[in-house]
């Protein structure tokens, strides 16, 4: 090789790198100081929205955003702070947009739906599921319909997104994944303690105890109360080991089913140790802050219990039906086909009939009690263990002292304490039943399979209700459900306002986190802006604060409770072993009777000044009205 060549060699080469340099600097610079832009795809008219954006020069004191569409455009000037921007729009008109924004290179594209529409994938999928008792079909038809709006009314691109967005992202979530193996676990330590013949030692046990009808639903109702620190254990706990007692008493599926939904969120919202307490008290902190209150938020909590009418109605309404042993409407007519035909189940009923199969049960020669009342033991006691746990190190890691049990139970983490108290479960069901010798390990674990295999119908409904959730939210249906109240509202009535939005978004959604969610952040300032301008006193904005916070969480698991696609409605029905649309329908006229009382003489006269204590007193003397006067006892001819 020449001397020239060597040379011409050498300095490519080098050329290359200087390139190569340049592009990397000139890569790193771009990306270092890219604008990112945030704003929604898809928005309602005439329903606010909010577009930030951050990365731009700190010299740079306004930008442009030019809004461009077919029959309507905007222009406007949006101030920077810091380099950054938040601000809201609103557009009138449906239709496909471009948002252009000044220093982006590329236009956003935004799609405008009328807002009604919003609420066709949540009403549709309730609509079609109480006329045709598939729930299944329902709720995928209903996120259709959801992602045929989102994706542009492309049918082919709305179905593709049903299963490769909506569902794939619900099974994966974190916490739905933590729920589905939790609720799988669950099913397997049914299949271990049933096949062992532990359900029917349990049963033979309480028998002794529930020798009548009233006696059963008092027990089933006990049960409930006790497995206070979480509404997931609590219906599937209560559910499954109170059916072969009640099946015996002749007390329907269906009222089976009542008692156990009606007991799991209500008393895990209310009771001041539980899985709930943490997440509400943190979005009233939230709430608060946002308006610059010094208020202690669990204190506010705290506060807010006496006044959760709905809740604590709800559970004294089932003592007193238990008691009185009457019923009304579609509830009565399931009592009395159980009484009289002896049938707890409605012939047409579809509910899962593995958990009543020989494939789950058997044994009933070596029935004992232990064998059932063991591993749920360590189920409960290892959750709250687990809860304890994951609380302790929670506070440790905020380096907070001087803590209490319930700033503990708090700050725990629910899912996986009640990860751990399922597969422990597992694992002395059946070290138990192995040693024992009742089952070979082989027939053990094919009974710990039957019993996973039970709840697959659960797992595949939950995973829909998730899926309609997501679709929902990303339609925004709260925003236009709140759009519709009227801003000139008289603070006193803000609380039953807040209350029936919340049951209604919770019964849409079938979520009452996702609920809560969504309106703490709203009603709280909302409370407090009426409330300064019709300059009220301190003490009297306090209590329609209180009473705003608590119509959130009681209209919350109102609305939960009577939605057909809430995943708490769905595990009552299914650890219940009832038809799902049977358990729905005839627990609503109930649900809506209890929260129509508390609405009137609770939300209204207590934002009046009356004491929350005499409310309650006065509901519980109109309930126990309503059931003398419209109940009849099922066993009467």
């Amino acid at each position: 090789m020449s001397f020239k060549q060597v040379l011409f060699h050498l300095t490519f080469n080098n050329l290359n790198k200087y390139i190569l340099a340049g592009l990397f600097l000139l890569f790193f610079y771009s990306g270092a100081f890219a604008q990112k832009i945030t704003s929604p795809s898809l928005v309602l008219s005439d329903i606010s929205f909010k577009i930030s954006g951050t990365g731009y020069s700190d010299t740079l004191k306004t930008i442009e955003i030019k809004l461009l569409g077919e029959s309507y455009t905007k222009e406007l000037k949006v101030v920077l702070t810091k380099g950054s921007f938040d601000t809201t729009l609103t557009i009138p008109n449906s239709g496909n947009y471009k948002l252009n924004i000044s220093g982006s290179s590329d236009d956003i594209s935004i799609n405008v739906i009328p807002g009604i529409l919003s609420i066709v994938p949540p009403l549709l999928a309730i609509v079609l599921a109480l006329l045709f008792k598939q729930v299944v079909i329902s709720l995928i038809l209903g996120i259709y319909s959801g992602s045929l709006f989102i994706n542009g009314y492309n049918p082919l691109t709305a179905f593709l997104r049903l299963i490769d967005k909506y569902i794939i992202e619900a099974v994966s979530d974190v916490s739905h994944t933590q729920v589905i193996v939790f609720t799988l676990l669950f099913g397997g330590v049914i299949g271990l303690i049933s096949k062992s013949g532990g359900t029917t030692g349990i049963a033979n046990s309480l028998s002794k105890l529930a020798r009548t009808r009233k006696s059963g639903m008092i027990a089933t109702w006990l049960s409930g109360l006790l497995i206070f620190f979480d509404d997931y254990a609590n219906a599937l706990v209560v559910g499954n080991l109170m059916r072969p007692i009640t099946d015996k008493l002749k007390i329907s599926r269906e009222k089976l089913s009542f008692i156990v939904d009606a007991t799991s969120a209500p008393v895990a919202s209310i009771f001041i140790v539980s899985s709930w307490i943490g997440y509400e008290v943190g979005l009233i902190q939230d709430g608060l802050t946002s308006i610059g209150s010094t208020l202690n938020a669990y204190s506010v909590f705290l506060d807010s219990i006496i006044f959760r009418f709905y809740p604590i109605a709800m559970l004294f309404f089932i003592l007193v039906a238990a008691i009185t042993n009457r019923d009304f409407g579609p509830m009565l007519k399931a009592e009395q086909r159980a009484v009289r035909e002896g049938l707890v189940s409605s012939p047409t009923s579809s509910s899962n009939k593995l958990l009543e199969s020989s494939e789950l049960f058997g044994n009933e020669d070596k029935a004992k009690w232990y064998n059932g009342i063991v591993p749920i033991s360590s189920l409960v006691l290892i959750t709250i263990t687990g809860l304890i746990y994951t609380g302790l190190i929670s506070l440790k890691e905020q380096g907070l002292t001087g803590y209490s049990v319930r700033d503990i139970i708090s700050n725990s983490n629910s899912y996986l304490a009640l990860l751990w108290g399922s597969s422990s479960a597992c694992v002395v069901a059946a070290v138990m039943i192995i040693a024992q010798k009742i089952l070979s390990v082989k027939e053990t674990i094919d009974a710990w399979f039957n019993g996973i295999r039970s709840m697959l119908l659960a797992i595949l409904i939950l995973t829909l209700a998730w899926s309609i959730g997501a679709v929902t939210n990303e339609m925004r249906t709260a925003d236009y459900l709140i759009s519709l109240i009227s801003q000139s509202i008289d603070p006193r009535f803000l609380p039953v306002i807040v209350f029936a939005v919340c049951g209604l978004i919770s019964f849409a959604t079938g979520t009452s986190w996702g609920t809560m969610a969504i309106m703490f952040p709203i009603v709280i300032p909302l409370s407090a802006a009426v409330t300064q301008l019709n300059n009220y006193s301190p003490a009297d904005t306090h209590l329609i604060l209180i009473g705003v916070v608590s119509s959130v969480l009681a209209g919350c698991v109102w609305g939960d409770h009577c939605s057909p696609i809430s995943d708490t409605t769905i595990l009552s029905s299914m650890a219940s072993s009832c038809d799902h649309i049977d358990h729905v329908r005839t627990q609503l006229t109930y649900a809506v009777s209890v929260a129509v009382v508390t609405m009137l003489i609770g939300d209204i006269l207590t934002a009046f000044g009356l004491s929350p204590y005499i409310a309650l007193l006065l509901i519980a003397a109109v309930l126990i009205g309503i059931i003398y006067l419209f109940g009849r006892r099922a066993d009467n001819v």
